[in-house]
């Protein structure tokens, strides 16, 4: 821990679970898992409108869990790290595992 108040990995760890927060986001982190993906890949993976996919990924990026490049006239969309991808897996995995 390092900062005035000892909190300040704390913060960044909360910022980073507030943008995994939505089921959507963790659905294309999920994807994304697997390899980069462009958005119409998603959309048709998720079933879910283009715009809600691109405005998930636009918090993806502000939060700098994914990052895009061009692919010809599109952008492919890839994870920064593999970790969110681990933290994802484990929570969807906890979640399967239903009350104790």
């Amino acid at each position: 821990m390092t900062g005035s108040n000892g909190y300040d990995l704390f913060e960044g760890a909360g910022d980073l679970l507030r943008a995994l927060s939505a089921p959507i986001r963790l659905a294309i982190v999920s994807e994304l898992a697997e390899g980069e993906r462009c958005v119409h890949e998603l959309v048709e993976k998720l079933g879910a409108p283009q715009p809600l996919v691109s405005q998930h990924l636009r918090v993806l990026r502000g939060a700098g869990v994914v990052r895009g490049s061009r692919r010809g006239r599109e952008i492919a969309y890839a994870l920064v790290d593999e970790h969110v991808a681990h933290i994802v897996a484990d929570a969807v995995s906890h979640a399967g595992e239903g009350p104790a």
